[in-house]
């Protein structure tokens, strides 16, 4: 096996080790058994040898998709590494969507049953500059265009990306070196979906630099960590417990941090499935107008400082 050792094997364990710090003695890899998850596999073992497990997802959405999964379990029995492969039920709907979250709820049980302390992903330097124009495109605010966390919580599993500074041409030269032939998904090609469409004109636009967007979506992450630090610090200042509720002082604050500490106050009031969207946008413009609005059943008083509450059950007619 040839993956280029020791400078590409040095360069990951460092760009894992600055995201999670010392690795522990079992992490689990995905590998869907493309060029860019099976470079992670390589990577991954050679840095960490003995202590990595990998798992497939296999959703049944194409015929070709258990046989995919079962070329990756050849490959890492070749070299000794245990392999799992998840299957659940039938996605419906939005299928890229529900195949995202089913995937990441599979990895999810799959880790905790194992006793894997995260699990990578091969997400990568290309991929970043991809999402950040699609979601210019889509008009998102800077949440969406900090792009592809390197570290992220999702249902409770902790998932890394260390190839976040990584190019997809260098990981298929891993693949390649190591005399592997990566699974070709065809959805890659599928132009019905807005990221193989923005891939294909990617292809011939020579002077887009996909590094360069990539570091773009880092600056705007770590601007969006700042100002969620500085909501934070809001919250601990400005809101005081009044009788079942809470009173924020809103007074003088930039309409994007009174939009975030919204958000936050109705986190904390509705913790299971706090609203966002236009809904908030809607109720954050009655707050500002000094009305009351109702939303989520939280009712809330505008004005320089809001009151927010659990609405009063509807009496019965």
């Amino acid at each position: 096996m040839n993956i280029g050792l020791p400078e590409r094997t040095a360069r990951f364990r460092a760009d894992l080790a600055a995201l999670a710090g010392p690795a522990p003695a079992a992490f689990g890899v995905a590998v869907s058994g493309g060029p860019d998850s099976l470079a992670l596999l390589l990577l991954a073992e050679a840095a960490f040898p003995g202590r990595i497990e990998a798992a497939t997802v296999d959703h049944g959405l194409r015929p070709e998709s258990a046989a995919e999964a079962a070329l990756v379990a050849e490959i890492c029995a070749a070299r000794a590494i245990p392999h799992a492969t998840l299957t659940g039920p039938p996605v419906e709907g939005n299928v890229q969507a529900g195949a995202r979250a089913l995937r990441y709820e599979l990895l999810g049980g799959w880790a905790r049953e194992r006793g894997l302390g995260f699990v990578l992903t091969a997400h990568h330097r290309d991929d970043q500059a991809e999402t950040l124009l699609m979601r210019l495109q889509r008009g998102a605010g800077l949440a969406g265009l900090a792009g592809i966390r390197p570290r992220a919580e999702i249902g409770g599993l902790t998932v890394f990306r260390p190839l976040l500074g990584w190019s997809r041409a260098e990981l298929a030269a891993i693949v390649a070196g190591a005399g592997l032939v990566p699974v070709e998904d065809p959805s890659n090609r599928d132009e019905r979906y807005d990221r193989a469409r923005l891939r294909r004109q990617l292809g011939g636009a020579d002077w887009l630099d996909a590094a360069a967007l990539a570091r773009s979506a880092a600056a705007l992450e770590e601007a969006e960590e700042a100002l969620d630090w500085t909501v934070g610090q809001l919250i601990a200042e400005r809101v005081e417990p009044v009788l079942d509720g809470l009173s924020f002082d809103a007074a003088g604050l930039p309409p994007e941090l009174r939009r975030r500490a919204l958000l936050r106050l109705l986190a904390l009031l509705v913790p299971a499935d706090p609203p966002r969207g236009e809904a908030v946008t809607r109720l954050l413009a009655a707050l500002d107008a000094g009305e009351v609005a109702t939303l989520a059943g939280v009712r809330c008083q505008g004005g320089p400082v809001w009151q927010l509450a659990p609405a009063p059950p509807r009496r019965s007619a």
